[in-house]
């Protein structure tokens, strides 16, 4: 397939069979512009999503939190005892007793910013960091439960599953929209030159009647529509990525951090247009085949 693709690019007499100009090109061609910049978005989507699942699993994964409650006149007790619990379990970083600024923030988006906080029962909250080979948290729970009833531990678990398992269905997602994508490039390219095919019946019965093969007529419209196709997608794919580049960048905090490409990742749209140049070889290839015989 390589030397018949270099033969394409190369180009020779068969290309003049072809109109330099027709409105099946053209359309060809600004199809694969426009599903060449969908395809930017989807590979974009595809590659945030599992930087998402990654982020989302490693953050959730690396630390945990524990609600104490008990009366004004015990809390201060239990959070000593519950400290020093803490300090004592193997996987444990580090602890830190959540500020009243603090809760006051997390109650603000439900409640509001007026909250008298400081008047509440609210339970102390203390965020635990755990080392990269965690803790026992059926241990720790047992531990709890005897010395510090009112302790309620949350490792996480149950959020970190299922935004993980989200983001990757997420990916999947993406991923089938590449693949669909593809697939709908190569059936507008395959009825683009069905519709040449069909424009160009005069000129194709005149070359038979000459003598030429049905290979040397299909070579002709393949290379016209593959050289459109990648100078189609390659406008797309460039397009698609300067919409990226120009997207405002959201804070650490924002859900949408990290849409789009970083680093090397810029490199993987490039591989859209040579990508698309071998499904429009594969399609007219075949298409013009199949005509061809049937009007032998």
């Amino acid at each position: 397939m390589s030397r018949r693709l270099s033969l394409i690019l190369r180009g020779g007499d068969s290309d003049r069979v072809v109109p330099s100009a027709g409105l099946s090109a053209l359309l060809s061609g600004i199809s694969a512009a426009m599903v060449a910049f969908l395809a930017v978005f989807a590979l974009a989507l595809s590659v945030s999503a599992g930087q998402l699942a990654l982020r989302w699993s490693d953050t959730l994964s690396q630390s945990a939190t524990l609600r104490l409650s008990a009366t004004p006149s015990e809390i201060g007790a239990q959070t000593e005892a519950v400290l020093e619990i803490l300090r004592a379990t193997p996987g444990v970083i580090s602890t830190r007793v959540l500020e009243i600024d603090e809760q006051r923030a997390l109650l603000e988006p439900w409640f509001g910013p007026d909250l008298p906080v400081e008047s509440l029962a609210l339970p102390r909250l203390i965020e635990i960091i755990e080392s990269p080979q965690g803790f026992d948290p059926v241990g720790l729970r047992l531990r709890l439960a005897t010395e510090a009833p009112g302790a309620v531990l949350d490792d996480h678990t149950r959020w970190r599953r299922p935004l993980v398992q989200a983001a990757s269905s997420l990916r999947l997602l993406a991923w089938s929209a590449v693949v669909l994508i593809g697939g709908v490039m190569a059936a507008t390219i395959t009825l683009a030159a069905g519709f040449s095919l069909a424009a160009n019946a005069p000129v194709i019965r005149v070359l038979r009647l000459v003598g030429a093969r049905d290979a040397f007529i299909a070579h002709a419209f393949t290379r016209r529509f593959t050289l459109t196709t990648l100078l189609g997608s390659t406008v797309g794919t460039l397009l698609g990525m300067l919409a990226f580049a120009v997207l405002p960048v959201a804070g650490d905090a924002g859900f949408l951090t990290g849409l789009g490409f970083s680093g090397l990742g810029w490199a993987m749209p490039l591989a859209i247009p040579p990508v698309a140049a071998v499904i429009a070889w594969i399609a007219t290839r075949a298409a013009a085949l199949r005509a061809l015989r049937r009007e032998s």
